[in-house]
């Protein structure tokens, strides 16, 4: 293990402990505020408190939260901590009850306390020390030494997304080149290095930690041969997926009799799954509009004494079954913004109006798609609905791209959260878009939902 890695697992194994004592000591503390509190002095729960570091510990450890993470999302975080935590609870109430008798004093309230108070934060330090080393490793400290084999546009894509994403923790040393000719220069200011022979000599000069198969286009062979190559070191090894379907299922290992065979399950929404998911966007359309209508009529006033036109464009887009329907939004836009055309709406359009500017900004110019949903036109979560005449043109370019209209479209979506909003990949939305349709569920919903609220203000790609 690198000893940044090191660092970073026992930093964050130390705070959890640290803030999970804390919440005891907390909550012992509330617990003296509350009437006939009945406690003893703070010392005497030290054994139940001990217990509850050494369990918190095996259960964090059994539950892979000290592995060392690229990045997660803050919801998935939460939802993890407090499932372990939970479980710690529980665990450590059992085995004081039976192993230590004398020694447990039980204090209901304490405990709830204590439990609430844990996840709150152990949560709040796991979110402090994520972003401190997301902050290091954005500046090289700590970052893994990375070479890309293949500098075709899948290498290129990955190089891309690290450069984009530095708190993933990856510093892109080199590409090597996957065909027969070797021909120096730079990929995006990145060298290319050398050729796919040459991996052993590289990782050892270049001091590689790991190495990413960015050639989805390889033979079977040919992929055990670069993994052999790069298993002369010791680096850890990543693999493009080679197949655009696998990528966008949900892929299970099973067994024929001892030989292991994938999976892939296409799992639609389906029977009382539709009924759950439209009764959900009915109740949440219905008190949104509720809660916002002060702000819609703020912004329609704003728009009408901007700029002469309609307060709401309405446009024609594709959603189930590639039907058009027509979706409503605030106008951000001059009324002759279209008049050489429909045009794809790009950072700093000189098109929108001042207002127009904010409100996308914010995604306030949706909104008005709340009253589409309530309609049945829309959902609140799937993927986002396109123009026809972008619709023709991706359908011929783009694998599977129709099978995202098997479902609603929606106001937000597993794309739009991942950051794919605005001038982005079209086949890397698709790929989110059908991994959305083919895994859905109401938690997983909900979740969206959450991070959609959360991005508000921090989306770049808003505009």
């Amino acid at each position: 293990m690198k000893r940044s890695y090191a660092f970073f697992i026992s930093s964050q194994i130390i705070l959890d402990m640290t803030f999970s004592l804390a919440a005891f000591y907390f909550a012992y503390e509330l617990t003296l505020l509350s009437p006939h509190r009945g406690l003893n002095a703070f010392d005497t729960y030290l054994p139940e408190i001990t217990v509850f570091l050494f369990v918190i510990f095996i259960v964090f450890a059994a539950s892979h939260l000290y592995r060392h993470q690229r990045s997660s999302a803050m919801l998935d975080e939460i939802y993890n901590v407090s499932k372990a935590i939970t479980m710690a609870m529980l665990l450590t109430i059992a085995i004081v009850t039976l192993f230590l008798p004398n020694k447990f004093t039980y204090q209901r309230r304490m405990i709830g306390y204590a439990w609430a108070l844990a996840i709150v934060f152990v949560s709040l330090s796991r979110w402090l020390h994520a972003s401190l080393q997301a902050s290091l490793q954005a500046r090289s400290i700590g970052a893994d030494r990375v070479l890309i084999i293949g500098s075709g546009e899948v290498g290129r894509m990955i190089l891309q997304k690290i450069t984009h994403t530095p708190s993933l923790g990856y510093k892109v040393i080199g590409f090597v080149t996957t065909n027969g000719k070797l021909v120096p220069g730079t990929i995006m200011g990145v060298p290319v290095l050398g050729h796919r022979a040459d991996l052993p000599q590289l990782i050892e000069q270049h001091k590689i930690d790991e190495v990413i198969i960015a050639w989805p286009e390889a033979t079977h062979q040919e992929t055990v041969g670069l993994v052999a190559l790069c298993d002369q070191k010791k680096v850890g090894i990543k693999v493009f997926p080679d197949l655009f379907q696998i990528m966008a299922s949900e892929v299970t290992i099973g067994d024929l009799g001892g030989l292991p065979l994938l999976t892939i399950r296409d799992i639609a929404l389906r029977g009382w799954r539709i009924a759950v998911k439209r009764t959900m966007d009915i109740l949440f359309s219905g008190i949104a509009l509720i809660l916002f209508s002060p702000i819609m009529l703020l912004v329609a006033i704003a728009i009408k004494l901007e700029s002469p036109g309609p307060v709401f464009y309405v446009q024609e887009r594709m959603g189930l079954d590639a039907k058009p329907f027509p979706t409503l939004k605030f106008r951000s836009m001059r009324v002759d913004a279209e008049q050489n055309g429909p045009g794809w709406t790009t950072f700093n359009d000189t098109r929108r109006t001042r207002v127009g500017a904010f409100i996308r900004r914010y995604s306030i110019d949706e909104l008005p798609q709340l009253i589409n949903i309530l309609l049945g036109d829309m959902s609140l979560v799937g993927p986002r609905p396109e123009r026809p005449v972008y619709v023709n043109q991706f359908r011929q370019s783009i694998p599977r791209y129709m099978d995202r209209h098997r479902e609603k479209a929606g106001l937000t979506g597993w794309a739009q959260v991942n950051g794919l909003r605005g001038d982005t990949s079209i086949a890397e939305r698709t790929k989110y878009d059908l991994w959305y349709i083919e895994n859905w569920s109401i938690s997983l919903d909900i979740k969206i939902i959450l991070r959609t609220v959360l991005s508000v203000f921090t989306d770049r790609n808003a505009y």
